[in-house]
């Protein structure tokens, strides 16, 4: 045999260094070090027992965060993205109909989510900052006749927090399945999952509950569930087929559990800290708490001469707030020189508000007003220092 012809990539020989920052844009949050420490637990093997239990604690954690008492509760192995994946590969059959609220990147995402597997996708659109009536959902509703109505309960590309009430029952009347993502809201803004009527919902790990990205819990309703076990053909994707997952995370009533993936146990440790942290903290004492620093933040912002992108107060999202863009200035200068100057990430625009605004995110332990005072001092230390256009 020939000998090693690559050599050693010399980077690895040097040690890993990583810098801390302040984590105010839309995402991923800064991990507490009790959340950081309980990902430091030895790995052991992801079909011990001991890791069933964490799985089991888990999955309680997640019913109370969404309020729920849905059976098929888990954790996807994957960021929000798997989960939103997970949600419509099981619901949805190649050829089936299905609408998308679209007022930023995540309605966008799921229709293209929905179009690969070959449904057929129809949309609402509209325009950055914007959200629907109930009546425009149902009008869509009629029209369409659809088995799955995707909405983004807080679009973080534009900072809009949709109301929920009364859509689950409109779908439900047009016999359609309520898909919610709830990806940066939940934890930090009412949601109850059973009372609204929702039949899928999912969030992600490494926002309000500010554990490492790669986690995320998802619920399904026993009407969700009816659709999926009835299905005519098998998801297209093995990896997020919800029947092998009911059987991991032992949602299926069955004695035994069957090697599926290799959960990611470490990412499990998180997860189920934050979720004690939550828990510790409760669930509505947290709401309180993101709507009341979102408002001082708010007051701050105006106080400034910053305008902000959702107008409605209703309508503003809690834990992801849009500034709309400093006019003459270049919001790529501004947020480089927040995180060069004060070590501090905040964000432009994604998606349909890309040009559009500044997006910060105050979401789990990062949700202070002693953080908001921090942010404030560096966005006026920006506009004193950034260039601005006298056009």
């Amino acid at each position: 045999m020939s000998s090693v012809s690559i050599p050693p990539p010399k980077c690895l020989l040097k040690s890993l260094v990583v810098p801390y920052r302040h984590m105010f844009g839309p995402g991923p949050s800064n991990v507490p070090l009790r959340i950081l420490e309980a990902g430091a637990n030895p790995v052991i093997g992801h079909m011990h027992p001991e890791i069933f239990k964490i799985m089991s604690d888990i999955q309680s954690g997640i019913q109370y965060m969404f309020q729920t008492e849905n059976n098929m509760t888990l954790a996807v192995s994957g960021t929000g993205h798997s989960a939103m994946e997970c949600a419509i590969f099981n619901a949805v059959e190649p050829g089936e109909s299905v609408l998308t609220a679209v007022n930023g990147i995540w309605g966008e995402r799921a229709a293209e989510m929905a179009e690969r597997i070959g449904a057929r996708v129809n949309t609402i659109v509209t325009p950055p900052g914007g959200f629907f009536t109930n009546e425009e959902i149902e009008q869509a509703l009629s029209k369409h006749r659809p088995v799955l109505f995707f909405l983004a309960h807080g679009e973080s590309s534009t900072g809009v927090l949709h109301p929920l009430e009364g859509i689950g029952q409109l779908c439900h009347k047009y016999n359609c399945l309520f898909l919610v993502d709830s990806v940066a809201s939940c934890g930090g803004t009412p949601l109850y999952m059973d009372q609204l009527e929702i039949d899928i919902l999912y969030t992600g790990s490494q926002k309000v509950l500010n554990a490492p990205p790669g986690t995320a819990p998802i619920s399904f309703s026993e009407r969700a569930c009816q659709k999926i076990l009835n299905r005519r053909t098998k998801p297209v994707s093995f990896f997020l087929d919800l029947s092998w997952l009911a059987n991991y995370w032992g949602c299926d009533g069955k004695l035994s559990r069957v090697y599926h993936h290799t959960g990611p146990v470490t990412a499990f440790y998180s997860l189920r800290e934050s979720l004690a942290v939550l828990v510790e903290e409760g669930l509505q004492n947290s709401w309180e708490r993101h709507q009341e620093v979102a408002e001082y933040f708010h007051a701050g912002l105006e106080s400034m001469g910053l305008k902000l992108f959702v107008k409605p107060k209703k309508a503003r999202l809690p834990t992801v707030t849009t500034i709309i863009a400093p006019h003459g200035y270049d919001w790529k200068e501004i947020t480089a020189y927040i995180m060069k100057t004060h070590n501090l990430e905040i964000s432009g625009g994604l998606g349909p508000s890309v040009g559009l605004v500044l997006r910060v995110g105050l979401m789990g332990c990062n949700s202070s007003k002693a953080n908001v005072d921090m942010v404030l001092a560096a966005l006026k230390d920006a506009l004193k220092h950034c260039h601005k256009s006298k056009v």
